[in-house]
């Protein structure tokens, strides 16, 4: 399979700092939710309402697809090479990974690309309409972090597993991220969950747009989906924060608390929501206990180069952003901050190694094309030249 970067919820925190948690499992099952967690009242209607039922729906292009183009495959070489081949191969669809949204299963169709997220639904959109069996699965790999502005993401990862209704003897799985099915324990999602899942994406993506209301919305449809699923309340408790409303904030991450008392994610935004309440040794008990569960956060040395790099310590920010690399090799953002270093220390074969490896690591379309850029600016400098901005 194509080797795509996962992107199954994202899940923001802000620098005050303001975090959405993955999908790790609940301890405990999480009780009635309290009618005291909504306040519909203070949101307005969503500018962009989102059905559930439009998610995994099959357009008219898609079922022309399936007919003239899967079916065949399936009939002449099975169901497996139907739906890699017709879905994922160049000669075919030419779908790409691409994290700047999350897309139903038409949309992903219709721009041939998507996160890990939206080609699991389009797929199982697909397998759906087969008549094959379809389970998704979450996927326990580690963490992955990413940001956008003065928003951080935490990406989790979900494949999808089919086989026909009437024999279970063979099944076969669909994920596009190279050998996760190699020791990675998984465990079986509904569909209600993936689709809770989808909401809290779209949810996370309107926070970034500074969408709150749209955010609310999304989040209270997750909930309704699967009231199991706590990364959905955590979400919420983060669009409070940022509506200004800490109370329902505290509310609502006291009560996901409870399913998951050692969730550094949401320690840290029920410490945030405390301290604005004026609760501050309450905060402070609770920042300890982060401080135990989390002792270096993600992205902490990322920060600490970054301030080293305004005051000019380029050894010192190349130290740092090695450090965060160590901890993530493939995030983006870690090696061009290290090709920014190497460039202040006139390492520039360095600085262009690490261009490149931005430029590969890239997730989004837009980023790609940024260092490839920044990348040919380096390749064409003349040393004889005064060095160019190349990095601003």
């Amino acid at each position: 399979m194509p080797m795509f970067r996962t992107s199954l919820m994202r899940l923001a925190f802000a620098l005050a700092p303001l975090w959405l948690a993955g999908c790790a499992a609940v301890t405990e099952p999480l009780g009635p939710t309290e009618p005291a967690m909504f306040d519909d009242a203070q949101f307005g209607p969503a500018k962009e309402p989102l059905d559930p039922a439009d998610v995994f729906r099959m357009s008219p292009a898609m079922q022309d697809y399936l007919q003239k183009t899967v079916m065949p495959i399936a009939r002449a070489r099975g169901i497996r090479d139907a739906l890699t081949d017709a879905l994922y191969t160049r000669s075919k669809l030419m779908l790409e990974y691409d994290s700047s949204m999350t897309r139903t299963a038409s949309e992903a169709f219709d721009a041939r690309q998507g996160n890990c997220l939206s080609l699991v639904i389009m797929t199982g959109a697909f397998a759906n309409a087969m008549n094959l069996k379809v389970t998704y699965q979450q996927v326990a790999t580690e963490d992955m972090w990413s940001r956008s502005g003065d928003l951080y993401f935490m990406s989790g990862h979900v494949n999808v597993a089919f086989q026909h209704r009437y024999d279970a003897r063979v099944v076969y799985t669909i994920d596009f991220m190279p050998a996760v099915n190699d020791g990675f324990f998984t465990r079986p999602i509904s569909q209600e969950t993936v689709l809770a899942m989808y909401m809290n994406n779209r949810a996370a993506e309107a926070l970034v747009r500074g969408q709150l209301d749209d955010a609310y919305w999304r989040l209270r449809q997750a909930v309704t989906l699967d009231p199991q699923f706590f990364s959905a309340y955590n979400t919420l408790g983060v669009v409070y924060l940022r509506h200004g409303d800490a109370v329902r904030a505290e509310q609502v991450l006291h009560y996901v608390l409870k399913g998951s008392p050692d969730n550094p994610r949401i320690l840290a935004n029920y410490a945030e929501a405390l301290r604005q309440l004026g609760r501050t040794a309450e905060a402070q008990a609770v920042q300890t206990h982060l401080a135990a569960v989390e002792p270096v956060p993600p992205f902490y040395w990322f920060a600490q180069g970054q301030i080293a790099l305004h005051h000019g310590e380029f050894a010192k920010a190349r130290e740092l952003f090695m450090k965060e690399i160590g901890r993530d090799p493939d995030y983006h953002e870690f090696h061009y901050a290290l090709a920014v270093a190497d460039f202040g220390l006139n390492r520039l074969d360095e600085a262009r190694s690490e261009m490149a490896l931005a430029m590969g690591d890239a997730v989004k379309r837009s980023d790609h094309d940024l260092y490839a850029a920044k990348l040919d600016k380096l390749n064409a400098w003349q040393a004889s030249k005064p060095a160019p901005s190349v990095m601003q």
